[in-house]
């Protein structure tokens, strides 16, 4: 499988104002997209599985603070990751991969009987 993920990180929460600092996030909320370009549903279009929550985030700390004007998604991205971990980001994009190849090899189909 040549699955790809794709993350949004578009939407965020913030203090309007802490420690001095303006539009701090404090929350984002995510989701996180797998796309299986080598297997096609029965529309020919690619097998997608999509995981999503929200982290929060640590502000106690404010002293390497971006302003929300500099913020861009790969900066919060990874925010998101390195708060998660390795281990869970690895753990979300195995659940992905699971739910790909379930639609891909289904392991129970619903029949109606006539």
């Amino acid at each position: 499988m040549a699955i790809n993920y794709t993350w949004d990180v578009s939407t965020c929460d913030t203090y309007p104002t802490k420690s001095g600092k303006s539009n701090v996030v404090h929350k984002v909320h995510w989701k996180l997209k797998a796309t299986d370009d080598a297997n096609n549903d029965s529309d020919g279009k690619p097998q997608t599985a999509l995981v999503y929550g929200s982290q929060d985030l640590d502000t106690s700390d404010l002293s390497s603070f971006t302003n929300w004007s500099s913020l861009d998604a790969a900066k919060v991205q990874g925010w998101v990751e390195a708060t998660m971990g390795a281990d869970f980001v690895t753990s979300l994009k195995a659940n992905l991969d699971e739910q790909i190849a379930v639609k891909v090899t289904p392991t129970s189909v619903i029949k109606t009987l006539g």
